[in-house]
């Protein structure tokens, strides 16, 4: 059977041979027992009713062997015998050429170099789905094989609901994740649904069919070292930026590392997790060895060379032993799953990865209780080495928000000192390290509009890549010339990064690229792709980016932490923004519940867009790309960030129908009669 038909097939009206469990892939940790035995056969009847009568029987069976295995039914039988991977746009088949885009996006998704768990539908973050199962995959792909341009795709949670009449204007697909009423959004609820097969975790880009491998985090985090080292007055070359996670977006580290020119020591539990970034090139060396670590550290900070390295063992013990050799951190971080500390995302120290994994689902008490542990461990160290001078931030992954559930000393109390939030003296809950947003992110780039902007060569072909990088920054230089002095650095680090893309081999999976703009730099850019396709030099191209954005998330711990006027844990920025995409232009829309810092924590929206090269597709970026990101400075500017003020009323100059409620700023001085 062809790739062609096999799509087309959908589920089979035989059923297809048992597949062989893959040892040699990066699998899912087996999920901790959470439904009762009548929840168990309501989990096999879900399970059971996307598929005919006369399967039931042996597929019970089967299922309930997996849920009892997993924790989870994949349904592993039903992984399709082709390759996954993105294929060029003109191998899919279909009627819609916008459902094509969205099934190559999937395919890229799913792909095993890209995937972190590919079996178990899980591109990143240890629970970030694409899909709870393999039906839901085939009866998707169908679908969109099957869609006309006057029919949208519903998608709840990876379950295809189905093809409803719409309008050629209308999304060919809206995406929701995880949107459970707010009293059931715990991570306990999250955990049981999931298991019941009526929801998912779908990150950001993973459910959203927008992930583009670690290079979508590469360039954000390349900024914010550069960044952190400017803050600390350093250059990085010779400096030491030491972080744990070599997952799916913490991956990205190392490469960051050597872009930016330091040494970075990123830590993992997972040796197939290390040797996959290994092999991609995305880590220089790997080392078990604590003290042959100290030394090659040593010698690197001295000869000053721009080196990542790959450490397997626990985070906690470099922490201590980097403390008890005094070897100087510079910056430190952490991008471990810590939105997901119960199930994989963060292990225990004095265990091994398997031993953990067989505690986390025989003994989840004694694995949480050791996690907590472990964590007051991770942050006495770090506590340790701030008073040495290291620089430590929130990389956004929960790390304060679960340090502090555990009773670590992460919080301020009136005089400054760390302490846990039980011992403070006062009802201040400020954590005593900075989210990287608050003091990078947010300020440098979100305020100003400038954020992870990414496009994927439909076509698959490397030389579309370069055309598209030799483009954007053609249109970058001619924007540089005109920008304001505020932006000035942002223009420049955007510049350099797009003319070393090549060189840095980033492309892993679909040929894409990330880039950090604003709103005029990415209309002009994407206006620029849309007039090569239609003159026949450059083949169709897929807009996205990452939900990690200006204006797709609230998220209170991330995204919006530097929002300081008591909004930041709204969420009707996010809301907004999916809708204002929806009707303004979007291949395809989404919106979730959990992404990056957990379930219950963030609501993050993003998008799709198919350019074709024709008149409608360019009136629809400039629609839809000014809004996507006008939107978030604008909430931003309500809340009285500066920056966000000053490029709104920027914004506003350039487009007249762009009229924005402006704050008066309130002196503090009018308060002390009162």
């Amino acid at each position: 059977m062809t790739f062609s038909e096999e799509i087309l097939e959908g589920i089979s009206s035989q059923l297809p041979l048992l597949r062989n469990y893959d040892n040699e892939l990066n699998h899912a940790p087996k999920r901790k027992k959470c439904l009762t035995a009548p929840e168990e056969l309501l989990a096999l009847k879900n399970a059971l009713r996307y598929f005919p009568q006369h399967f039931h029987k042996t597929l019970a069976k089967e299922f309930k062997e997996e849920l009892d295995t997993y924790g989870r039914i994949y349904m592993f039988r039903f992984k399709p015998t082709f390759e996954i991977y993105a294929r060029p746009i003109s191998e899919y088949p279909g009627q819609s050429q916008q459902a094509k885009a969205i099934m190559l996006m999937i395919q890229n998704n799913l792909d095993k170099a890209v995937a972190q768990h590919p079996d178990e539908l899980i591109t990143y973050g240890g629970n970030g789905s694409v899909f709870q199962n393999w039906a839901q995959y085939r009866l998707t792909m169908k679908y969109l094989a099957e869609m006309t341009d006057d029919q949208t795709l519903v998608m709840n949670s990876g379950h295809p609901q189905g093809l409803f009449p719409s309008s050629v204007s209308a999304p060919r697909v809206v995406v929701s994740n995880g949107m459970t009423i707010p009293n059931y959004s715990k991570p306990d609820d999250f955990e049981r649904f999931n298991a019941l097969g009526v929801s998912q975790y779908g990150q950001m880009t993973a459910g959203s069919y927008m992930y583009i491998g670690p290079q979508g985090i590469v360039h954000g985090t390349t900024i914010t070292v550069l960044n952190g080292f400017r803050k600390i007055n350093k250059s990085p070359k010779g400096g030491l930026f030491l972080t744990s996670g070599l997952g799916g977006m913490s991956g990205a580290q190392p490469k960051a590392g050597n872009i930016a020119g330091c040494v970075t020591v990123c830590v993992e539990v997972n040796s197939k997790a290390i040797q996959t970034r290994h092999e991609q090139g995305w880590v220089d060396e790997v080392i078990d060895d604590l003290d042959f670590l100290v030394e090659r550290v040593i010698q690197a900070k001295k000869n000053k060379e721009a080196l990542s390295i790959a450490y397997q063992g626990n985070i906690v013990e470099v922490w201590e032993k980097f403390e008890e050799q005094n070897i100087h951190i510079d910056l430190g971080s952490d991008q471990t799953s810590l939105h997901n500390p119960w199930a994989g995302g963060y292990y225990p120290v004095g265990f091994s990865y398997e031993e953990a994994n067989e505690l986390m689902v025989n003994s989840p008490e004694i694995f949480k209780t050791e996690v907590e542990n472990t964590l007051k461990r991770h942050v006495n160290s770090i506590n340790t080495h701030s008073e040495r001078g290291t620089y430590f931030f929130d990389y956004g992954n929960a790390f304060l928000l679960e340090a502090s559930r555990a009773g670590a000393k992460v919080h301020k109390n009136d005089k400054g000192q760390r302490v846990s939030l039980v011992d403070a003296e006062s009802n201040s809950k400020e954590f005593a390290y900075p989210s990287y947003v608050q003091d990078i992110i947010g300020p440098m780039c979100f305020d100003y509009g400038f954020g992870p902007f990414r496009w994927v060569c439909a076509s698959g072909q490397p030389e579309d890549l370069k055309k598209t990088d030799a483009i954007a920054t053609q249109v970058l230089e001619e924007l540089m010339k005109t920008s304001e002095k505020d932006i000035q650095q942002q223009m420049r680090d955007n510049i350099t990064w797009i003319r070393g893309a090549q060189a840095n081999n980033l492309v892993v999976g679909s040929q894409a690229r990330i880039l950090y703009a604003d709103a005029e730099g990415r209309m002009k850019i994407a206006d620029a792709f849309n007039k090569a396709i239609s003159e026949g030099d450059l083949g169709e191209i897929i807009l996205g980016r990452d939900h990690h954005d200006v204006s797709g998330t609230d998220s209170p711990y991330r995204e919006t932490s530097n929002i300081y006027d008591g909004s930041k844990f709204t969420a009707d920025m996010a809301i907004q923004n999916v809708i204002g995409d929806s009707f303004r232009g979007a291949t395809w829309v989404s919106i979730h519940n959990g992404g990056g810092v957990g379930w219950g924590e963030v609501i993050n929206g993003g998008f799709g867009m198919l350019l074709d090269g024709s008149i409608e597709a360019g009136k629809k970026l400039k629609s839809m790309l000014h809004w996507d990101v006008n939107n978030g400075v604008a909430r931003r500017s309500w809340a009285r960030n500066e920056g966000a003020e000053i490029a709104i009323k920027r914004a506003m100059s350039q487009e007249p129908k762009l009229k924005v409620t402006l704050p008066f700023h309130v002196e503090d001085s009018i308060f002390k009669t009162l």
